[in-house]
């Protein structure tokens, strides 16, 4: 793979997003456990949650931090999961009507390989239809695992829409840089 490789929804976000926060997890010097997915993913919630506090409703408010801290905590976890040497780095912000995230970490080629294949099924069809033949697929077989249940949770259930990109880093020994990009839809206020 020499150029990028796009799946889904491509956007193009300005440079600096609005109301913006920058996480960086340097892996090299720090371990990256699975209990810092949650409590970052919670992080998250709490500090909009006072952003959308003063724009939003009570409910409003609560549904977009669950909605933040679930997207937020799916999207770190697989990071964390599938990742190849290399930073962490979470960003959010506001561009337009929608709340973005934009994850990128660095996975191993032949992870890259079976994921571009996921992905290229779960953005071929509708959310909805494939959400239920995992869910089947899944209760019939016991041993499943990364079927993209989450990934089709969030966009059938949370409207979320997802741009991820494939690029070669020369300078990680074959290592492959993914953007991960989701766009979680605001309220009209």
């Amino acid at each position: 793979m020499t150029t990028p490789q796009v799946f889904g929804e491509e956007i193009a976000l300005p440079a600096t997003l609005e109301r913006s926060l920058r996480l960086v997890f340097h892996t090299a010097r720090l371990p990256l456990r699975w209990s810092d997915c949650s409590a970052t993913a919670n992080f998250l919630s709490a500090y909009y949650a006072g952003l959308f506090e003063a724009e939003y409703s009570a409910a409003q408010t609560v549904d977009l931090t669950h909605s933040l801290a679930y997207l937020a905590n799916e999207l770190i976890e697989n990071a964390v999961k599938f990742r190849a040497p290399g930073d962490v780095v979470v960003e959010t912000g506001r561009h337009g009507g929608e709340l973005i995230l934009r994850l990128t970490n660095f996975i191993a080629p032949e992870t890259a390989g079976a994921f571009r294949a996921l992905l290229a099924e779960l953005t071929a069809g509708d959310p909805g239809e494939l959400l239920l033949e995992r869910i089947e697929a899944n209760a019939a077989d016991e041993t499943s695992s990364g079927s993209g249940l989450g990934i089709l949770t969030l966009m059938n259930d949370y409207g979320i829409r997802f741009c991820w990109t494939f690029r070669p880093a020369p300078a990680t020994d074959g290592a492959i840089h993914l953007e991960t990009i989701a766009r979680l839809p605001l309220p009209a206020a």
